[in-house]
């Protein structure tokens, strides 16, 4: 792709009112976010990925769809933690109101049936709630982001 194309894509998600979007290509991946207030561009992150000899594949008709970047799987010292995954597609939210506090902090215990967020999917609000009890480690999702089904969101120290 060149920077024009680049652009081109740019301006074609601010207007699209998508919320981010991911696109890989054989040497090239672009991710681009953008706040649908306004629809002003946040952030536009664009790699070249190195190039590696691989088989020749099929053409496929390209398609951009919104996703987010999953978290890496944790690292071996994470090994006894247990993750929390969103069941669903949707935003997540860390508060139940913009007025209200967080559901959970880091360092917070948290018993089993405890809402731990809220994630917004087609205008309806789902209440996601722990299935352990535990400590908050670590929340792997920023507030008001999308998240994808079985994205991990939270770090639970069991013990």
């Amino acid at each position: 792709m060149d920077l024009k194309e680049i652009q081109n894509l740019i301006k074609f998600v601010a207007n699209s009112g998508v919320a981010e979007v991911k696109l890989e290509m054989d040497d090239v991946k672009i991710t681009i976010r953008t706040t649908l207030e306004g629809n002003v561009t946040e952030a536009t992150y664009v790699q070249q990925l190195p190039v590696q000899n691989a088989l020749p594949q099929a053409a496929a008709p390209q398609q951009i769809a919104p996703v987010t970047a999953a978290p890496e799987a944790p690292v071996a010292q994470d090994a006894h933690y247990i993750t929390i995954k969103s069941p669903i597609i949707g935003t997540f939210y860390r508060k139940p109101a913009p007025d209200k506090p967080m559901f959970v902090e880091v360092g917070k215990s948290i018993a089993k049936g405890d809402v731990l967020c809220v994630i917004e999917a087609m205008k309806l609000f789902n209440e996601i709630e722990s299935e352990i009890s535990g400590k908050i480690v670590k929340i792997l999702v920023d507030d008001m982001s999308p998240v994808e089904f079985d994205q991990p969101l939270f770090l639970v120290d069991p013990s």
